[in-house]
């Protein structure tokens, strides 16, 4: 097939990559515009565009869609597909109408669950225990288009959003693969109207740890949001981030300050403790908490 491919950042790449062994034509790439890094004295291309240069795959980065040159331009690109995932701008009804069999939505949820921008993360702060992805016929609303096919994972208490993310990027380049392989075949389904919730974007106060919420929610915050916006709780004046933690069974005034043979320091919740593992200060290496204790003695009061 002729394939337009719109997509963003690293999660994208495998789709494009596996849509290309798979023997279908790329015509075009579209990713968000290059942007200055490191006060402007760089500019940086975001991943799909960098892999897609090295495929030698023409890449288009429009600000907007909206206006009627862009519109035609993609036209132009006489595609029978767009595949999009993770692409970053809002395709209006011209775009998605412009290809032969429309514009196809690799998302990392099983929609209703989780429309929205950070379906992985929510999915591991609200304590789901499975996740997966969804291939969705785009419509104009946000990620409210009917199924086209549907594979889920398990989350597992080891499971990290970086762990998740790159399942679920091999997955979707798997399942669009498959999709296109039987779309002919395929009956769309709506999405049911029960269940739908919204993974709003993350803000960086969200990664604040709250000794009176229960430890279980804290150490899945710790998993969810890392590396960012990454959690962490004030010491002595600074944020210290909480790379990696535990829950233990322990009781006692949130804040307060336990530890054992296993655990050298474990910080008590409304229920339950959260056992630090890995640590780092700010412009610090990141350290195991054995290390981190031989140099601060951390106190109740500090917390």
């Amino acid at each position: 097939m002729r394939i337009i491919f719109m997509g963003s950042p690293e999660f994208s790449v495998p789709a494009l990559k596996g849509l290309l062994a798979a023997g279908h034509d790329i015509v075009a790439v579209y990713s968000k515009e290059p942007k200055a890094k490191n006060r402007g004295h760089s500019i940086q291309k975001v991943a799909v565009h960098e892999a897609a240069d090295a495929l030698r795959i023409p890449v288009f980065t429009p600000k907007t869609l909206r206006s009627e040159e862009e519109q035609n331009r993609f036209k132009d690109h006489q595609a029978d597909i767009a595949v999009v995932v993770a692409y970053g701008l809002i395709l209006p009804k011209p775009i998605l109408e412009a290809p032969k069999w429309g514009c196809l939505n690799i998302h990392a949820s099983l929609l209703p669950r989780w429309r929205g921008a950070a379906p992985i993360h929510r999915a591991l702060l609200e304590g789901d225990t499975e996740t997966g992805i969804t291939i969705m016929q785009m419509d104009e609303g946000l990620d409210t288009g009917d199924s086209l096919s549907m594979e889920k994972i398990p989350i597992t208490q080891d499971s990290t959003t970086a762990l998740l993310h790159d399942q679920l990027s091999a997955l979707g380049a798997d399942l669009i693969v498959r999709t296109l392989d039987n779309l002919a075949a395929i009956t769309p389904i709506s999405q049911p109207s029960g269940g739908v919730l919204y993974a709003s974007k993350l803000t960086k106060e969200e990664g604040r740890l709250d000794w009176n919420l229960p430890a279980d929610v804290l150490e899945r915050k710790v998993r969810a949001l890392n590396p960012w916006p990454g959690t962490w709780f004030d010491f002595l004046g600074s944020p210290l981030k909480v790379l990696e933690a535990d829950f233990v069974d322990v009781q006692g005034k949130p804040g307060s300050i336990l530890s054992d043979a296993k655990h050298p320091l474990i910080i008590c919740c409304e229920k339950g403790g959260l056992s630090l593992k890995k640590v780092q200060k700010p412009g610090g290496k990141a350290l195991p908490i054995e290390e981190f204790l031989k140099g601060h003695a951390i106190k109740d009061s500090a917390l």
